[in-house]
């Protein structure tokens, strides 16, 4: 990746956590769980729990990277 596609993704140097404590201060993790059906965000949710099955899980990370990408245009206009 060069340094342009660098500057056209608009998740370069967030980190998943950080999503995650985005997502989560601003939604709350039954929202959370309401948007994305995932055991993570049912199940004992926590910050390191999300991250461990985000980080194992492509499709669900890509997910949870759509709905930040919405997070952030909707909070910023």
């Amino acid at each position: 990746m060069n340094h342009t596609e660098h500057n056209n993704n608009p998740l370069h140097g967030i980190t998943l956590e950080t999503i995650l404590i985005q997502l989560h201060a601003h939604y709350g993790w039954e929202t959370l769980d309401e948007m994305m059906k995932v055991n993570c965000f049912h199940e004992n949710p926590s910050i390191k729990s999300c991250l461990k099955f985000f980080r194992k899980t492509p499709w669900a990370r890509e997910k949870i990277e759509k709905l930040y990408l919405n997070f952030l245009k909707n909070t910023t206009k």
